[in-house]
């Protein structure tokens, strides 16, 4: 009994090489977007410091409770 061809080709897989340098690449992108984001949060931190030190009185009398509440 001849066998039949489906026409669905055999997926091969890529050498490890290309894997590797794939991961490579990832592992770049994911490192700069990581300094990218400590940069903002250090900025918004300093930010915040800022307010802190000029502002530190009214920011607490923010959080203060008044009578009964």
């Amino acid at each position: 009994m001849p066998t039949r061809d489906s026409g669905e080709q055999q997926h091969r897989s890529r050498p490890a090489e290309d894997q590797v340098e794939e991961t490579a690449e990832v592992a770049a992108d994911l490192a700069e977007r990581k300094e990218a984001l400590d940069a903002d949060i250090d900025a918004i931190l300093e930010d915040i410091d800022e307010a802190l030190e000029t502002n530190a009185e009214e920011f607490v009398r923010g959080f203060v409770q008044k009578g009964g509440q």
